[in-house]
């Protein structure tokens, strides 16, 4: 089975926007390269906006919608865009490798940023929360 590793930047981005990526290939990891690889090209303005859109058609292509989740979506672009600014990496594997936690204890970047669950919030699910105690800056 192939991952997102490997395929290209152009050919994963391609596949995810046209809803062609396997979801097997749709990683925890290929969710943040992804995040990564919008944030290079659009900045975080435009990927807040962008990621979050065609992260819902993509999903809802596979008939999996309950599945997306707005605050996390969010919050890790917002992660990812704080790493990359202390980064000093030029591709992916650098970043990744620089900020393994990201990757590894997401849930508990995450804590240190909510003091309330949204990983099962129905509210978190359907709309972007805010950190209430640090915020992605």
């Amino acid at each position: 089975m192939k991952t997102h590793k490997d395929l290209t930047d152009n050919e994963l981005v391609h596949a995810f926007k046209a809803c062609s990526l396997a979801p097997a290939i749709f990683t925890h990891e290929a969710h943040l390269r992804m995040a990564w690889l919008y944030l290079k090209q659009y900045g975080l303005e435009e990927t807040l906006v962008q990621f979050p859109r065609d992260l819902k058609a993509y999903v809802d292509h596979l008939g999996v919608s309950g599945k997306y989740h707005e605050t996390l979506t969010q919050a890790a672009i917002r992660a990812v865009s704080h790493f990359m600014q202390r980064s000093e990496a030029s591709d992916f594997p650098g970043f990744i490798s620089e900020f393994p936690r990201l990757k590894t204890h997401f849930r508990e970047l995450m804590a240190a940023h909510y003091g309330n669950d949204i990983f099962n919030s129905s509210r978190a699910r359907s709309e972007y929360i805010e950190p209430d105690l640090l915020p992605f800056t």
